[in-house]
Formats: structure tokens, sequence, C-alpha cells
């Protein structure tokens, strides 16, 4: 395997991590909860803190990055996100096991501002990359469920945080080794890329666009990923009973809609982006509203439609950003958009649980949940209209070939 090709596949390794490890509370809070005599609702208020962080620290770790590099930065939130997997598994109270998730939260914050920064560098196939590289943070998504309610059917809730740890250090370790090799460099730059010195026209109307997308989308995608597993539980009861099967159907939901973040990827690279983000957007509010009056197989369909246009959605947002911000300002730039985006999906769960401790049933409080999200998605349609129809440069536009992948 080439330089190039490996460097890809420990980006590509880094956001399968970064997700899956924020999403191991989400089903593993019930476990935890019942050894502490607590419910869902009552479980899930102690993973804010982490999932605030993971998107308000993003600017202090794209400062970090830009003073100390950013492969020494990818090398720190491996081992540091393993390390604290494994210290929140000792948790004796709530209280301790929120500590540690939120120094989970803290090393998480480091990956999308300079992860998909490296990603990007190159130019070229832009969209594509970051279609392939949202495959593998999905699959982390995906991953979460299914990993965690195999461990929670066998075991229990700490070793779901351990393991993972483990493998994380491992590969923290691996990639330590890459970068102390000398190889661990980015691809030869476009000459588009190299062209590109200054912010391109129409960068205010493009930026405030993506403000919108972002906070509309940060809610919507923050709510699907963390309450899917416990929404099957609750609503696929004709389907099974059982956590690790549950856990299961939600994993397979993440995984098979991850893949049109590669459709989309390869259509943006050669059309206009601003069409396709507005028929996504406009699907999002119509099947979500659709999704709430569902259960059992119907419902596992509606969802997975919903989650393939949400997954859909996100190389765009981060394809539009290369193509008006230039290298040096990408990591800064796409640090407050995680920020915004992760922040506001941070606020679902306080809202989650208010919601769900109000209703007569939890089957009811996700359906209340569930419309508050499909209004929520009329906000990105408004917002994907302001987009500027495209880019400097991005008419006939052809891809420079990349090595890297």
């Amino acid at each position: 395997m080439s330089a190039q090709r490996l460097r890809f596949l420990f980006l590509n390794l880094g956001h399968f991590i970064d997700h899956l490890f924020m999403l191991i509370f989400a089903k593993a809070a019930y476990d935890a909860g019942k050894a502490w005599g607590l419910g869902y609702d009552d479980m899930i208020i102690y993973g804010t803190p982490a999932a605030l962080l993971f998107g308000a620290a993003a600017p202090l770790s794209a400062q970090a990055a830009d003073k100390w590099g950013r492969n020494p930065l990818i090398v720190i939130f491996f081992i540091g996100i393993g390390v604290a997997s494994i210290l929140a598994s000792f948790a004796d109270t709530p209280l301790q096991l929120g500590i540690g998730l939120a120094l989970i939260g803290i090393f998480a914050s480091i990956y999308h501002p300079v992860g998909i920064t490296m990603v990007i560098q190159g130019g070229g196939r832009v969209g594509w990359r970051l279609g392939v590289n949202g495959v593998w943070g999905n699959m982390g998504v995906a991953a979460a469920p299914l990993i965690t309610g195999f461990i929670l059917a066998s075991y229990d809730w700490r070793l779901a945080f351990i393991l993972p740890g483990i493998l994380s250090i491992g590969i923290g370790l691996a990639f330590w080794y890459f970068v102390r090799s000398g190889k661990a460099v980015p691809p030869p730059a476009s000459a588009r890329e190299k062209a590109m010195v200054g912010m391109a026209p129409g960068w205010k109307r493009a930026l405030i666009s993506l403000g919108l997308v972002t906070m509309g989308g940060g809610f919507v995608f923050g709510a699907l990923i963390f309450l899917m597993p416990r929404l099957f539980e609750v609503k696929l009861n004709g389907i099974s009973t059982d956590v690790a099967m549950t856990g299961l159907l939600a994993g397979a939901v993440y995984a098979t809609a991850a893949f049109a973040q590669i459709a989309v990827g390869k259509i943006i690279d050669n059309r206009p982006i601003k069409p396709v983000l507005v028929t996504i957007a406009a699907m999002q509010p119509v099947i979500i509203f659709i999704m709430a009056y569902q259960a059992d197989w119907t419902l596992f369909l509606v969802a997975f439609l919903a989650m393939a246009a949400v997954f859909g959605q996100i190389p765009i947002t981060d394809a539009v950003l290369s193509r008006y911000v230039p290298d040096k300002w990408r990591a800064k730039v796409l640090s407050i958009k995680f920020m915004l985006n992760l922040t506001i999906g941070a606020s679902v769960l306080p809202f989650a649980s208010y919601v769900l401790d109000r209703s007569p049933t939890d089957s009811d409080g996700f359906q209340t949940i569930l419309l508050i999200l499909a209004a929520a998605a009329c906000l990105i349609v408004s917002a994907a209209l302001i987009l500027p129809r495209q880019a400097a440069g991005e008419q006939n536009m052809v891809p420079a070939p990349q090595p890297a992948e």
C-alpha cells in the first residue's frame, strides 16, 4: 500500500473511531442506568457535557493543530480518546461516568476540524474523498449500537468502553510510527488548489448558508443517530425485543444509508452543488414526518430513507467550504462549523430527556420528538436556497487525478 493510501486509511479509521466512541453511551445508557437504579431518560442527561465538548472544543483543537501540526494532533486523538474511554469504564457513579464521557468528548473534538481538513488537502476529487471518509464515519455510527449491543447481551456496559479503548490506543501507536517514518504527507495539490490563495467570490453568502444548514442539520443528525437505538427498542416490538437485535437493526440502517455519501460525493465533483443540496434537504422534513407515525418494518424502511438523506448532506457542506476557503483557513472555519453542528446536536439530549419524561409512554415521546425534527429540517431547506448557485471555477471543472486514493 502506498504512503498516500495508508495516510487516507488512517484518516478514515479516525472518523470511524470518532463516531463509534461518541455513541457507545447512546446504547449503553439504559444498562448503565439500571445498575444505578435510573431510567433511560434520567441517564442520557449525563452525556450532555460530552456532546457539548465534542463541538465546543473544536476551535481549540484547530488552534492546537495550527501550532503543533495536524499529524501530532491525530496521534493525540487516537490515544487520548482510547484512554478516556477506559477511564470512563471505572465510574462508580453516574457523575463519574459523565466526567469520563466529557473527557471522551474533548479528545473526540480533535478529529473533525483536523482530520477533515487533512482529507480535503490537495484538491481534486474532494467530493469523492469526503464521501468515502464520511462512510467510514458512519460505519462508526453503525458499529456503536451493534458492537455495544452484543457486548451488553453477554457482558456489561463497562466492557463496552474498555475494548474500543484498547483498539484506539493501538491504532494511535501505529499512526505515530507512520508519522515518525516521514511518509505521512498530504497528496500533491491540484492546479486549482494551488491557485486558491484567498476566499472565493460569494464566500460570505455561502458561509451564511452553511451556518444555517449546519445548525438545522446538527439538531436533526444528532437526534437521529443518538436516539435511533432506543427508538427501535421501543417501536420495533413486533420484530424483536432483544437488545442485541435492535442494536443490529439500528446499525444496519446506519451502515447501508451511509453509502449515500459516496454517491452524492461523486455527483458534486461534476455538477453544481446547490440543486443537489436543495433536493436532499427537501426530502428530510417529509420523510421524518412520515417516520413519526410508523412502527416495525415500515419504521425500519422509512428510518433508512431518513438517514440516507441526512448522511448524503454531509459531504456537500464540506465540499462547498473547500471551494470557498483556502487550506490555511480551513481548520479554523471547519472548527466553527463543527462547533455549531455538534453543540446544537448536544441539545438533543436534554431536549429528548424533557420530552420523554413528560410523555405518557416512550412511544408517544418519540413521536413528538420526530415531529419536532421534521419542523427543524425545514430550516435546512431554507438555508440551502440561500447558497450561491456555484463556486467560482466550478463550471466545467474536471477533477484532477489524485494518487491518494
